[in-house]
């Protein structure tokens, strides 16, 4: 990334609806009550998409992510009259990968293979676990033969692309279980494997009520080693903190994130951030997070709920909460092009950091070490820089 040249833009498109709600869930979804109203949401989507031509102009689209949600849920039909659509407003780069969340109990293999034909191509099944006592546990409403039989499904209609999703450090599961559930997704042959641990965010029913026997501590480092250690042996590359690829197939969407690149966040509670060269400054959007509230925006043309600038204090941290996560981390001049700060503004930070053993000892690049992994968010407060001083009245 070069100083003032645009970073790559992605699209974000968040589809709010599931089948049900997971008590651990703090994504902005919604259990399905009624028949979901794809086309109107739909239209609501193109039409907030009418409104970022400015931000779309002269840019290509490197990354199209439809989240959730349970974004599978819509019918092969919305999905290709969406995709049409922007395709239409916006010059889409050769060859983007559009990913598509998936969920076991959402699709069939007729489902799966009308999906990979509307230009999908790749899928990221949300699995979390090959226990049926642990996926009860979850509120999961799909068993470990279902999570099977999608996947199975999937290499069919042609998805060679394929993310599966797992967690660990869940209620009542031992190491010897984590790194069974990690064996069991192992063999279900994807290119890819998100790994993450179960966390209790506020306003969900699991922090409100927390689970009986959570791992914390020396237990869950002992898990997440065990896992990361049968991952190894499977050929998966750990090319960031809970994502691993084989066959050259990371998450084009999520490496532009961590890259700390622009994105547009369309749909119901879609976040989004663009990056302003003259004068230099990050802007970030979140759109309203009601549904109908986002769907009424075809009639009051209002799709945000708020714009805002970030500081430069915040500008930092985001940059390295994003890059440090990649086991690559970032170079000096990226940070510079990213922040519009040069790399002094922490360097002292950086040495410190480095004798205590947080950050690898490069000259060339700035990466965590395992250590630094571990405790990335102590990491990333001690790199801060320090805010300028309030000026006396």
């Amino acid at each position: 990334m070069e100083l003032n040249t645009p970073p790559p833009l992605g699209l974000y498109i968040h589809i709010p609806w599931c089948l049900s709600k997971c008590p651990y869930c703090d994504f902005n979804s919604h259990a399905q009550r009624e028949g979901i109203p794809e086309a109107r949401y739909v239209d609501a989507l193109l039409a907030d998409l009418d409104g970022e031509q400015t931000a779309l102009s002269g840019r290509s689209i490197s990354s199209i992510f439809l989240g959730g949600g349970t974004p599978s849920l819509f019918s092969p039909e919305s999905l290709g009259h969406l995709l049409q659509g922007i395709s239409a407003r916006c010059n889409l780069a050769p060859g983007l990968e559009i990913t598509i969340e998936a969920n076991p109990a959402s699709v069939d293999a007729g489902h799966l293979g009308e999906i990979r034909a509307t230009g999908i191509n790749r899928l990221s099944i949300g699995i979390q676990s090959m226990n049926d006592s642990a996926l009860q546990r979850l509120g999961r409403i799909h068993t470990a033969a279902e999570a099977r039989s999608t996947v199975a499904a999937a290499t069919r209609a042609g998805f060679d692309n394929l993310n599966v999703d797992f967690m660990y450090g869940l209620p009542e599961q031992s190491p010897e279980q984590a790194v069974a559930d990690v064996e069991a997704g192992i063999a279900l042959q994807s290119t890819h494997f998100s790994h993450y641990q179960l966390t209790l965010e506020p306003g969900t029913p699991f922090f409100r009520t927390p689970p009986a026997d959570l791992a914390d501590g020396e237990r869950l480092h002992a898990m997440e080693s065990a896992c990361r250690e049968k991952l190894d042996a499977a050929g998966f590359q750990r090319y960031e903190i809970s994502a691993y690829q084989r066959d050259h197939k990371a998450c084009a969407h999520n490496l532009n994130y961590w890259h700390y690149g622009d994105y547009l966040g369309i749909g119901a509670g879609a976040h989004g951030k663009l990056t302003v060269h003259r004068p230099w400054k990050i802007t970030r959007s979140i759109r309203h997070r009601s549904p109908q509230r986002y769907m009424e925006g075809l009639e009051k043309g209002d799709f945000s709920a708020r714009h805002w600038a970030l500081t430069e204090e915040e500008t930092v941290s985001e940059f390295l909460l994003n890059a440090l996560r990649l086991r690559d981390g970032f170079d000096t001049r990226t940070f510079q092009a990213a922040t519009g700060h040069d790399i002094a503004t922490i360097a002292p930070a950086l040495r410190s950091a480095r004798e205590q053993g947080l950050l690898e000892e490069s000259t060339q690049r700035i990466q965590a070490s395992d250590l630094g992994w571990r405790f990335l968010d102590e990491l990333i407060t001690r790199l801060m820089p320090e805010p300028e001083p309030a000026p006396k009245p």
